[in-house]
């Protein structure tokens, strides 16, 4: 029996599984809470990404709440820098604030202060948000951006489940493997953060880009398998491991940060949020 259908099947699986895991993961995801306080219940979307040069809403729903607060600063603070206090206003059933735009790569730190009846809460458990602002990156490249990473990702299962499996045909897969992932992550992924941070790439050897710098490494490993494919099937599933590795690690780690002090953009050191 042909295990061509099942090896593509096994393949998509584990590309959505990690394509998931991608957008569930990252400093750059939404951080979402529901939380109580007393009597009252209250919901948030705090976003981290945003536009560069255009304020950033922050809303806050909840029936009850006396007041809201919002608290926000550049980040890193440059030294002395105290946090901005906004009051938040009610609009179209929720609270709500703006934090004044920042330019391309640029971050804030934010909290939510709640001032209820029953004293004073700190919304995420008083937990600072940090959010980056970036330049516009057109969709068409985007799109094509994440569909070539995630093709390449799908022929790098199916080159390595066909080299464990010793499913005839599968070195076929590794030069597409190779040519897809160089052209995702070494053509169009410098033309996005070229055009949302202003430089094409800021990864090894030229800074600490970890995004830039893991698909470099993911496209050697390939570059590797490739010359040795025919030596011995065990160089492909081994590439296969670590381009599993490289796409664990969450998007948009250590990426570009605008240095407030000297007004350029630097590698991020402060990706913990």
């Amino acid at each position: 029996m042909k295990k061509h259908p099942v090896l593509w099947s096994l393949a998509l699986i584990l590309t959505l599984g990690l394509a998931v895991h991608q957008r569930l993961s990252g400093p750059t995801r939404p951080i979402k809470g529901r939380e109580a306080l007393g009597d009252i219940q209250i919901d948030y979307k705090f976003l981290r990404s945003w536009t560069s040069h255009q304020p950033l809403p922050v809303r806050v729903s909840g029936n009850g709440l006396a007041a809201l607060r919002l608290h926000y600063r550049r980040y890193p603070p440059v030294e002395g820098e105290g946090w901005s206090i906004a009051q938040m206003v009610t609009r179209d059933g929720a609270f709500q604030a703006f934090i004044p735009g920042q330019p391309a790569a640029g971050r804030v730190a934010y909290k939510v202060e709640a001032i209820t009846l029953a004293g004073v809460a700190w919304l995420n458990r008083g937990t600072a948000v940090v959010a980056r602002f970036k330049n516009p990156v057109p969709a068409w490249l985007l799109v094509l951006h994440v569909i070539a990473m995630f093709a390449g990702l799908l022929l790098a299962f199916r080159a390595g489940l066909g080299a464990l499996f010793k499913n005839a045909g599968w070195q076929r897969f590794v030069p597409w493997t190779l040519a897809v992932t160089a052209l995702g992550g070494l053509l169009l992924g410098p033309l996005v953060q070229k055009h949302a941070f202003g430089a094409l790439w800021t990864g090894f050897p030229l800074g600490g880009d970890l995004t830039d710098s893991k698909t470099l490494f993911a496209v050697l490993v390939w570059l590797g398998a490739f010359f040795l494919r025919r030596r011995s099937r065990w160089w492909t599933v081994g590439a296969t491991v670590l381009m599993v590795a490289v796409y664990l690690i969450p998007h948009s780690v250590q990426g570009s940060e605008l240095d407030y002090r000297t007004g350029k953009i630097e590698t991020s050191r402060s990706d913990r949020n």
